[in-house]
């Protein structure tokens, strides 16, 4: 894609949550420095790292003034997907004013090529109802960089989400539960927000998704799809759905398996019953779309 030099540069904002990434996040910062277009800042959250993850990112701080670490003590030893990364990313976003106009949430185990940032600058620009944009990831695989295809083609993926700030502010930020990278598109949905992605826009994956996840955490998607109010049926099909992506048929019983504890706990949801009624809805309308 093509972008007009006539592009206002927006005012961004970057925040990475990181635990352990001394063998990415280096490679992180230095493509994020790269960029055509420059983030006002970027803040990284050490979330507890055991590696050299702070020092690396605080040589960077040191070179470039808008790069600055924060370091914030491990609560758990235990990584699960969710909560822990938007617990950091939240401790982030309190370390910054509100003077921004893109919000970024990225991991700290990516690659962007130099026109990341121009090109999604001109999505919020091309339509005043964008809320949230971004590209997509690939993973290497046989000496080849391929789409890491576990979701479809109108979803951004958590590792890489930039919200407009009125976005932002209508979902009342992201989350910290399994399930908040859906969660979060299916709110701006509901407020009126448009969801913007770019499959030419493609980001070096260093770390393939669920590397270091446990089993819980495939108990936790399930609990997941009961908390956003999908019901029994879309639960099925979204655990049928995912299973396969990932090629892993047995995790369509951990899903479900996750799905009735929840029921049974009666764990909180994440919506309330119009936003659960709105979410379904929207999740039948595009099942049909896609088998019609």
């Amino acid at each position: 894609m093509t972008v007009s030099f006539k592009v206002q540069h927006l005012k961004i904002y970057i925040i990475i949550p990181a635990y352990n990434e001394a063998n990415f996040i280096g490679k992180t910062l230095q493509s994020l420095i790269d960029q055509s277009f420059k983030a006002n800042r970027i803040v990284v959250v050490d979330d507890g790292s055991t590696d050299n993850t702070p020092e690396i990112v605080a040589e960077f701080a040191s070179k470039y003034p808008e790069i600055s670490l924060l370091k914030k003590g491990a609560e758990s030893e235990e990584h699960l997907p969710g909560s822990k990364v938007i617990n950091a990313f939240n401790k982030g976003l309190e370390s910054l004013d509100e003077d921004y106009e893109l919000i970024c949430k990225f991991d700290a185990d990516l690659i962007f090529p130099k026109n990341y940032l121009e090109v999604i600058t001109e999505h919020f620009h091309k339509d005043p109802k964008t809320g949230m944009a971004g590209g997509f990831c690939v993973i290497e695989k046989n000496g080849e960089w391929v789409l890491e295809n576990l979701t479809g083609k109108d979803h951004i993926r958590g590792a890489l989400k930039t919200y407009r700030k009125a976005c932002f502010k209508d979902i009342d930020g992201l989350k910290p539960a399994m399930g908040w990278d859906t969660l979060d598109e299916l709110l701006a949905q509901y407020y009126g927000w448009k969801i913007k992605t770019n499959d030419r826009l493609l980001v070096k994956h260093l770390k393939p998704t669920g590397k270091n996840y446990n089993k819980s955490s495939k108990y936790n998607q399930g609990e997941a799809f009961y908390r956003l109010r999908y019901g029994f049926i879309i639960s099925l099909i979204a655990s049928a759905k995912l299973a396969l992506r990932k090629g892993k048929i047995s995790f369509f019983s951990d899903y479900m398996q996750g799905f009735f504890k929840a029921k049974k706990e009666k764990r909180p949801y994440l919506t309330n019953e119009e936003e659960g009624r709105f979410i379904r809805k929207l999740r039948w309308k595009k099942m049909r779309s896609k088998l019609f």
